[in-house]
């Protein structure tokens, strides 16, 4: 299939791979399913939305997971009733398709330390939200763009000071302070060395610096980035323009795998 868009976007953004009932699908969720907002919990997920994931989840047998910053309980919250396979934390925590969590042993006096560094810069910062995440922070400027430096200076001071144990993972506004070691290839990598992801073509598709690993592994692996957004700066060899445009493709592929599945078989 190849979207309808544009004749100036077709030249930036090159045809699409055509769907296939043996894809893995992975999916970032700010920027990817939903619109960034100005804070995390601005967001909500449209009825729409949910009801497109159960189709792709049933079309591919199960073999589709989110892959986010966000924790797993944040994303059971925005997609009530949906409980998907899940990657949160940037793969700190892991959802399999069984159901089953695991959880990345981060040290606990770093995190301390990290806490109250994070806590500090809200308190000289107004405006700077500090989303805590149970294994990791996130420090969002999106509103306070001016403190960035600062921000950027006081995370990386920190990180530095943990001899490899904690990186700073950057994003479209937000610096990330988080266990080293973990990230969207890896998540991806997991994923697919156990049912029901197996032995399928995992498609990433997300649209920031943090998906850039999942965008790698994917295609290492035989399958496809894509990345939404422009083409600059991206492993990813497929881009789509925009978020509504990303959900029109799904739709399509959702369609394309119910043809194949007219029963609807779970």
């Amino acid at each position: 299939m190849v979207l309808q868009v544009s004749e100036t976007d077709t030249e930036r953004h090159p045809p699409l791979p055509r769907p296939s009932v043996s894809w893995a699908l992975f999916l970032d969720v700010d920027g990817t399913l939903i619109e960034i907002a100005n804070t995390p919990g601005e967001v909500s997920v449209p009825a729409q939305v949910l009801e497109l994931l159960q189709r792709l989840r049933r079309g591919l047998r199960g073999a589709l997971a989110l892959v986010s910053g966000r924790s797993i309980a944040d994303l059971d919250r925005l997609f009530d009733p949906l409980r998907l396979p899940a990657a949160g934390q940037h793969g700190l925590e892991q959802r399999s398709g069984n159901g089953s969590i695991v959880r990345v042993d981060v040290p606990i006096d770093p995190l301390l330390r990290a806490r109250t560094v994070v806590e500090d810069l809200a308190a000289h910062h107004p405006g700077i939200i500090v989303e805590d995440k149970g294994l990791s922070f996130a420090v969002h400027f999106r509103n306070v763009p001016g403190a960035e430096s600062a921000v950027r200076r006081a995370l990386h001071t920190f990180a530095d000071g943990t001899s490899g144990l904690f990186h700073i993972q950057a994003g479209k506004m937000v610096l990330e302070v988080k266990p080293a070691g973990t990230g969207k290839g890896t998540v991806v990598e997991r994923f697919m060395a156990a049912p029901p992801f197996a032995d399928r073509t995992p498609v990433f598709i997300g649209d920031d610096v943090t998906d850039e690993d999942g965008f790698a592994a994917a295609q290492r692996l035989g399958g496809y980035g894509i990345r939404i957004g422009p083409r600059e700066n991206t492993a990813a060899v497929f881009t789509l323009p925009t978020v509504s445009i990303a959900l029109d493709w799904l739709a399509f592929i959702a369609d394309a795998l119910d043809a194949d599945d007219p029963d609807g078989a779970a």
